[in-house]
């Protein structure tokens, strides 16, 4: 099996208009994520990752914002459509790490529910998730805002 990997980031800026959608699970007591989708920068940073590993393209070029199909579309979503053109393309996913950076939400308690939510998306693959802040630098840590960064690695039969 030939293993590929591929990295993936996404950020947005914290919006009142709609709940928070991150690490594919609703987040009711936090402010909500401004996108085009559902703004769930784990997921989306996961969909890059997945896509760059397997030479698929990108978000922007696989559910570019001018495509009115996937306006408001969940992570969720968004991930199991990766899943199957992997899938249809022949790949296998072997895991997946995302790191979200920011000051909230707290991650800790709510890690494993999100692990198996974005677990299952992607076909049953592992998925391994962590939480970091930047100490109080940047948008991120000014509270404006909050950002992903994914890794995959993929195989694919020789």
């Amino acid at each position: 099996m030939k293993l590929t990997t591929g990295i993936g980031f996404d950020a947005h800026k914290f919006g009142a208009t709609k709940p928070m959608y991150l690490a594919g699970l609703t987040w009711p007591d936090e402010v909500g994520i401004e996108g085009h989708s559902d703004g769930d920068v784990a997921a989306h940073a996961i969909c890059d990752a997945l896509l760059s590993a397997a030479h698929l393209g990108d978000l922007g070029s696989v559910f570019g914002t001018s495509d009115p199909k996937w306006a408001g579309a969940s992570g969720r979503a968004l991930l199991s459509e990766v899943f199957a053109r992997l899938t249809s393309a022949g790949f296998e996913i072997q895991n997946v790490s995302v790191q979200i950076i920011g000051n909230r939400p707290k991650i800790a308690t709510r890690r494993s529910e999100a692990e198996e939510v974005l677990s299952s998306a992607i076909g049953g693959a592992s998925v391994s998730l962590s939480a970091t802040t930047t100490d109080g630098l940047g948008f991120t840590g000014n509270g404006e805002g909050i950002a992903a960064i994914a890794t995959a690695l993929v195989g694919k039969r020789a």
